[in-house]
């Protein structure tokens, strides 16, 4: 993931609105007690999301993977007050500390947190989605984006998280490809050929692909 220099990444970052005490907490909480912290989507990204919700004035954001709340509560800071969003995960371990950070937040009246297989949670879902962000189980991203596609109205939104993977969508057919890699190039491409949308790749963090619905 380290694309760029620590001194230019660190130079971004004190050029970027500064992340407030419960983001701090959120991300210290995370390293110190949950597995694979590299997951938190962190300062940067976390501005760049809640940005982004402002910008959109979405009525509904539906986020497939919580982790531990960060990127949940940054877009969440961007919904006006008859908004919401709706976050899904997989990982019932998580459920109290992500409620508590949610309810520390003030926001959890507009987070609608749902525990559960993305899978089978979202064709349950009969809301209309103007923001999407994907941030889950990388095999299933092509699924995802295939199962909210018709759920997204028009002007609307879908973001992925890690379409770099730390790099490895450079790799070639004579090069050894691992699943999660070969799911990532396959999810980029797809995307990237849709007709129905329109796209653009940011090499933030990991890289945040962005597709708006036509």
């Amino acid at each position: 993931m380290e694309f760029i220099s620590e001194q230019l990444l660190s130079y971004c970052e004190t050029h970027t609105t500064a992340e407030d005490e419960l983001l701090q907490l959120i991300s210290r909480e995370t390293h110190a007690k949950v597995l694979m912290p590299r997951m938190l989507s962190g300062h940067l990204q976390g501005k760049t999301l809640e940005l982004f919700t402002k910008m959109q004035k979405p009525k509904v954001v539906l986020e497939i993977g919580t982790y531990t709340g960060y990127s949940a509560i940054c877009m969440a800071r961007g919904l006006e007050t008859n908004a919401k969003l709706i976050t899904l995960d997989i990982n019932d371990e998580l459920e109290e500390m992500v409620r508590s950070f949610f309810e520390k937040s003030g926001l959890s009246s507009q987070i609608e947190y749902k525990l559960g297989n993305a899978m089978d949670i979202i064709p349950s879902l009969d809301e209309k989605f103007d923001m999407v962000f994907i941030d889950a189980d990388k095999k299933n991203y092509s699924n995802y984006y295939d199962l909210v596609i018709d759920k997204v109205n028009s002007g609307g939104l879908i973001m992925a998280d890690n379409v770099l993977w730390s790099g490895k969508v450079l790799k070639d057919s004579s090069e050894k490809i691992d699943k999660d890699t070969k799911a990532i190039m396959d999810f980029n491409d797809m995307v990237n050929a849709d007709p129905r949308v329109e796209n653009v790749l940011f090499p933030i963090r990991d890289g945040i692909l962005m597709a708006r619905k036509l």
